[in-house]
């Protein structure tokens, strides 16, 4: 049943106006639909639904990530926008500045204003 079934994230904000800025201004994400409950964006082929709780930033595990064809570039575009990216230590792992080679794939991590973690990977 899930196997064909559409995912997407969901992610608590504790001021959605000040959210709204955040994905929507700073990450230009299209909003496909605002209700008293959240706003819901479209990405690609997927959605991101963000609501408002008192719970929000609690998570210390990546929370939502964007599939993108090059990681160092998008690094850069969204940098321009105000994107401050975040630094881990990885064993064995090796970074260009905010790019995490992970094998085959690339990814980058930066937060939200309640502090989501969320990220870009290739």
């Amino acid at each position: 049943m899930l196997v064909d079934s559409t995912i997407f994230p969901t992610i608590a904000v504790s001021d959605i106006t000040k959210a709204k800025e955040f994905y929507g201004m700073k990450l230009g994400l299209k909003e496909a639909d605002e209700h008293p409950q959240g706003v819901t964006y479209q990405c690609g082929t997927g959605k991101l639904f963000i609501y408002q709780s008192p719970t929000a930033g609690t998570s210390q595990s990546t929370c939502a990530a964007w599939n993108v064809d090059d990681v160092a570039n998008a690094v850069k575009e969204l940098t321009k926008h105000g994107i401050k990216f975040q630094k881990y230590e990885m064993p064995n792992v090796e970074v260009h500045g905010y790019v995490y080679a992970l094998g085959t794939q690339q990814a980058a991590w930066f937060k939200d204003p309640d502090g989501n973690i969320l990220s870009i990977a290739s």
